[in-house]
């Protein structure tokens, strides 16, 4: 059976870091749950995947997480072709799903607390839809940032 949807699943990192990523660090164990509830909810009809990077980090122009990302969101697509793909990322995964919204096959996207800096969100493109949750008593992220992000987005016409 064709899926009606592809998700990613982008889990968070860190800013710096060449560390190998581990599929059992606490970045990764944090969005199995959402993989988990999707495939649980919804079986056959969403192709869910969690992301999986070759190190931790951002490591500044680097976007050491992109590559890896580009690779799954090839991967489901050339699988599913013509299913549309929305992304969920948490932390830094929200950054990687601010890059990867670009990209025409993205029609969502989910960002939990989400790592924007430089106006990451302008890279989204016009007719995503675009969903952030984010704690104002967060310390590692920024809430404030985040709201702008979406006011910004929103102010532009998009679905935010």
């Amino acid at each position: 059976m064709t899926p009606r949807l592809n998700v990613l699943v982008l889990p968070g990192g860190t800013d710096q870091s060449y560390r190998p990523f581990r599929a059992t660090q606490g970045t990764a164990l944090r969005m199995y749950p959402f993989t988990w509830s999707i495939r649980a909810k919804f079986g056959s009809a969403v192709d869910v995947r969690q992301v999986r990077y070759r190190v931790y980090g951002w490591n500044g122009g680097q976007a050491s997480p992109l590559p890896y990302a580009r690779a799954a969101l090839d991967s489901i697509t050339r699988d599913n072709p013509d299913v549309p793909v929305v992304l969920i990322g948490h932390s830094m995964g929200g950054r990687v799903a601010a890059h990867l919204g670009a990209d025409p096959r993205v029609t969502g996207l989910l960002a939990l607390a989400p790592w924007w800096q430089h106006r990451d969100w302008r890279r989204i493109r016009r007719g995503a839809h675009v969903r952030a949750i984010h704690g104002d008593a967060d310390t590692l992220t920024s809430a404030r940032r985040t709201a702008e992000g979406i006011a910004e987005l929103r102010d532009d016409g998009y679905d935010a």
